[in-house]
């Protein structure tokens, strides 16, 4: 009995075990080829959409970062501004300049080899030495001011002349400066700064109210840069600017130039500003009299703008000498940080941050 039992059980599971292995079928050719189909229209737009998110979320953190770095530039500027006793408007840095003035841009330091470069923000202010000037200089035994970092009780703050001029620069497939690698490189403005020395102060009890320490006596920073010229008069300001010999000099600070942004807009076909928007935004009123052999004003002397072979009006100034007081403005092109086609266009405007500011600086000539 149990053996026949066995017998039908054995059976009976060879049976199920046929019937399943004809039962069970595989996908067929066709339908893995619909399979995949399907699979590729779902994917491939999902796909596209996280690529154009990642690709988006790239594009707001570079217009970001522009953004953050145009502001500081142009607080930087503003703060610089605050302190300038002289500006220059773009008759006197460009021309044509009255019959008692020199154009000012030839005696200005030049831009670094392999590059275009123009002056756009040109001015003198007081620049502070922190504890530099002994308290007694002319009294014998005294420290001077070389010691002055090591006795700074014994020295006062002081103030001396220093000329700071700010440029547009453009040059061509810089590997520093031109990243992502590619034609048009972005532009970039560099900070130049001719400065005073406390190697000649002003003493009024020595005769002549001249002390003279000599470089010898002074640490690097203290002294004079060599591109300063020591004749240069606030009374005469577009006269004896520089030293050209001092421009010469390979050890001039005038030689060093600060780069103070980068990613500025190299686009051509911007819109330019023009003068007659300078005179609006400073509020400028002609003088009724034109002092004779002073060229008549046009709007034109107050704007200072990019001056290459192709203008990118980027980087510009509203400068009303008269009244010591300026107006910059600066577009950057957060775009180019990913990649080189990163010309202006209205409908990208966005990606091309612009940042003004308007400082009056300490006070007007002679005042």
């Amino acid at each position: 009995m149990k053996s026949l039992l066995r017998l039908l059980l054995k059976s009976q599971h060879q049976r199920n075990r046929l019937e399943s292995a004809q039962t069970e079928k595989g996908m067929t050719l066709i339908e893995l080829l619909v399979g995949s189909i399907m699979a590729f229209l779902i994917i491939t737009p999902m796909l596209a959409f996280v690529v154009d998110m990642l690709n988006t979320d790239r594009r707001e953190q570079v217009k970001s970062n522009t953004e953050q770095d145009i502001q500081a530039a142009v607080d930087f500027i503003a703060q610089d501004l605050s302190q300038a006793i002289y500006i220059y408007d773009n008759r006197t840095l460009n021309g044509p300049p009255g019959p008692n003035e020199q154009q000012v841009r030839p005696q200005l330091p030049s831009p670094p080899p392999n590059t275009e470069g123009t002056p756009i923000l040109v001015f003198w202010k007081r620049q502070q030495l922190k504890n530099s000037l002994p308290i007694n200089p002319s009294v014998a035994g005294t420290i001077k001011p070389k010691d002055c970092n090591d006795n700074p009780g014994n020295c006062n703050d002081t103030y001396v002349l220093s000329l700071v001029a700010y440029y547009q620069i453009k040059d061509n497939n810089n590997p520093t400066w031109c990243q992502p690698a590619g034609n048009p490189c972005p532009t970039r403005i560099v900070r130049y700064e001719i400065r005073d020395g406390i190697d000649r102060v002003i003493d009024p009890s020595v005769p002549g109210g001249i002390t003279i320490y000599g470089d010898g006596g002074t640490i690097p920073a203290q002294r004079k840069d060599p591109a300063f010229n020591t004749r240069f008069n606030l009374n005469n300001p577009t006269v004896n600017v520089t030293d050209p010999a001092g421009l010469g000099n390979p050890q001039s600070g005038a030689q060093q130039p600060q780069v103070l942004v980068n990613y500025i807009d190299h686009s051509p076909y911007v819109p330019a500003p023009t003068g007659e928007e300078c005179r609006i935004l400073l509020g400028f009123v002609p003088p009724a009299v034109t002092p004779a052999g002073t060229p008549a004003f046009a709007p034109d002397h107050l704007l200072i703008t990019d001056r290459t072979s192709t203008p990118t009006h980027s980087f510009y100034a509203c400068v009303d000498t008269s009244k010591n007081i300026a107006r910059v403005t600066i577009r950057g092109n957060s775009l180019r940080r990913i990649q080189t086609d990163a010309n202006y266009a209205p409908n990208k405007s966005a990606y091309f941050p612009t940042a003004s500011v308007q400082v009056q600086g300490l006070g007007a000539r002679g005042k």
